[in-house]
């Protein structure tokens, strides 16, 4: 993949990408998504690519289904008139998985069921072997231990270790740069507000999300220990300081309640903000992340369940409940078998972005923003359509955008990584849309 100076690894490998866990749940709807690229043009060479699993009989069983979606037979497909690329089995939760397969290719788009547990292997074989690697990890203590752990051996292999490349955190994260690059003047603060509607079928996620969650709020206490061993330089507040807002609120601009939205957004935008003004000198911009929930009836739902959650996380037997029973402890939402297709269809996000800040020639350290902007981000269903779509046009910007990452390999957040790519002009072209709503007035 590409190296640190814009060009790419180890020469002559046989794929640029490689789909790593390709027969899970969310893996199958990346593989149609790749195929779809693939067979599209999208790339000035085409793109060779291949599946990397646990059962060569499932990972069969996902290339033929996205060769039906498709309409292509199994003949055609993969580029241009190409075959497409056979699967090759991996077993994940050996020491070094998949080593074979990382090196014979650039990017590893890599998909398990917790990263905390699965996830560093990969990230080792892929930087030993020089293969660039992206996930959709949502989980802070994941994506910030591999920072700690791997950032300086990516950055002399030459290669791009970039975490959240799903629904968490893209959107939110390049919505910051795409908002602050709209904002004709020094942009200082964003809130966002997702929200997310569902059709008659109503929606559901994926068990693997709620476990994920299950863990996570378990080992706080071990991320906080981590996040001070990493010694992060506190990120400097410019302008006005962003009001935090409570735990529930009644939001005026939509006419419901917001709570804060509980993913690895605001951790992840932190980290790019961080790096854009360490490295680049950009003026950092303050985030928080909220997500609108409904009437009162939704917060008092909300509230106990919220409240039974974090009692059972608490204690080992609690949390093996939660596991067991993800469908009732959350009425429904997550579910084993996750969504059906007619769920993911009647699905759909926004994201809406109230920023503020100061006008050309005003000093954002004195007196208050003057001026105001307000963007969206909007796409099909967050998890396994825009999930998919955003992690796709991520690794196309890794092969196609070269010379625009950042010079050095290493660790990244998306904003980190992409903020001078092409990333956000790929993902409005395929359905995730990023605009803005009403232009700043001073």
């Amino acid at each position: 993949m590409a190296a640190g100076g814009g060009g790419l690894g180890a020469p002559g490998r046989p794929y640029e990408l490689v789909v790593f866990g390709a027969s899970g749940f969310t893996g199958q709807f990346v593989v149609e998504e790749v195929a779809r690229v693939a067979v599209g043009g999208e790339l000035r060479s085409g793109l060779r690519w291949a599946v990397a699993g646990r059962s060569r009989e499932k990972l069969r069983a996902v290339l033929e289904r996205a060769a039906e979606r498709l309409g292509t037979g199994r003949g055609r497909g993969a580029c241009g008139a190409a075959p497409w690329r056979g699967a090759r089995s991996a077993p994940v939760p050996r020491p070094r998985p998949c080593g074979v397969e990382l090196l014979f290719c650039y990017v590893s788009c890599s998909f398990l069921l917790q990263y905390r547990y699965f996830g560093e292997p990969v990230v080792e074989a892929c930087v030993e072997n020089g293969a660039s690697c992206i996930d959709i990890s949502g989980e802070p203590q994941f994506l910030e231990g591999m920072y700690l752990k791997y950032n300086e051996k990516a950055a002399e292999k030459g290669v791009y270790v970039i975490g959240s490349c799903g629904f968490d955190s893209i959107p939110a994260d390049m919505g910051v740069l795409y908002t602050r690059d709209n904002l004709k003047g020094t942009l200082t603060g964003v809130e966002s507000f997702l929200m997310v509607k569902s059709g008659p079928e109503g929606a559901c996620i994926h068990d693997g999300t709620w476990k994920s969650a299950v863990y996570g709020l378990a080992d706080q206490d071990n991320l906080r220990k981590l996040r001070k061993k990493i010694g992060y330089a506190p990120v400097p507040v410019v302008g006005a300081k962003l009001k935090r807002r409570g735990i529930v609120f009644y939001n005026q601009e939509f006419k419901q309640y917001s709570i804060p939205f509980m993913g690895s957004d605001v951790s992840v935008v932190k980290r790019s903000q961080r790096y854009l003004h360490r490295e680049l000198q950009e003026t950092p911009v303050q985030y928080g992340a909220y997500v609108n929930i409904g009437g009162l009836g939704s917060v008092i739902k909300l509230m106990f369940a919220g409240i039974l959650f974090l009692l059972l996380v608490k204690f080992s037997f609690g949390r093996k409940l939660l596991i067991k029973y993800p469908e009732f402890f959350s009425a429904g939402r997550f579910t084993k078998k996750g969504p059906t297709q007619k769920q993911m269809d009647g699905t759909s996000f926004t994201m809406t972005f109230f920023g503020e800040g100061y006008s050309e020639g005003q000093d954002p350290q004195n007196g208050k923003p003057n001026v105001k902007i307000c963007t969206e981000v909007k796409g099909p269903e967050p998890g396994y359509v825009a999930t998919p779509i955003a992690m796709v046009q991520a690794a196309v910007s890794l092969l196609e955008d070269a010379a625009c990452l950042p010079k050095r390999g290493g660790v990244y957040s998306p904003g980190a990584a992409f903020s001078k790519t092409k990333l956000i002009e790929r993902l409005n072209k395929r359905g995730v849309e990023f605009s803005v709503i009403s232009k700043p007035e001073v």
